[in-house]
């Protein structure tokens, strides 16, 4: 590895741990020319997972785009951030647990949808104005109806 301080390819790994979500390893390494310490990070190289729009367009997965939409939902809520957190490292599991590397966003909002509905049924709705795309009042009311048929049944 090359040192950012004095360029030279010599170093040795002073110690090693994962990171939180155990997705890399940090490695703290000293310079054997310069004696310098610096970090350097180690990931496995990812496909990246790609969502098929309604239009059939596809773009990367954006796990920053799922959670501010689940912030969205939950604003003024009292949903806890963890909890979006989960939700969102559900979908990234899910994708990565899959032989797929392509996934709609319906799978996506449909299992998104469902984990909201357990935790909180306006951002519930909310997300789901959002994702179906209501035209009238009335696939709104429809979607309201369903959910109280549901926490009733």
């Amino acid at each position: 590895m090359k040192c950012p301080y004095c360029s030279d390819n010599d170093d040795r790994v002073v110690d090693s741990r994962e990171n939180r979500d155990g997705l890399a390893i940090r490695r703290r390494r000293e310079c054997l020319s310069c004696g310098r310490r610096f970090t350097s990070y180690e990931r496995i190289e990812d496909i990246p997972h790609m969502v098929i729009k309604g239009d059939g367009s596809r773009v990367k997965f954006d796990r920053t785009k799922l959670l501010d939409g689940l912030r969205k939902a939950c604003e003024k809520r009292p949903v806890p951030a963890m909890a979006l957190e989960q939700i969102a490292d559900d979908v990234e599991r899910q994708l990565s647990e899959s032989e797929e590397r392509e996934i709609s966003t319906q799978h996506i909002g449909a299992y998104v949808m469902a984990q909201l509905r357990e935790l909180d049924q306006v951002a519930y709705v909310r997300f789901a104005s959002v994702y179906r795309r209501f035209e009238d009042i009335e696939a709104f009311m429809d979607e309201v109806r369903n959910l109280v048929e549901h926490r009733q049944g």
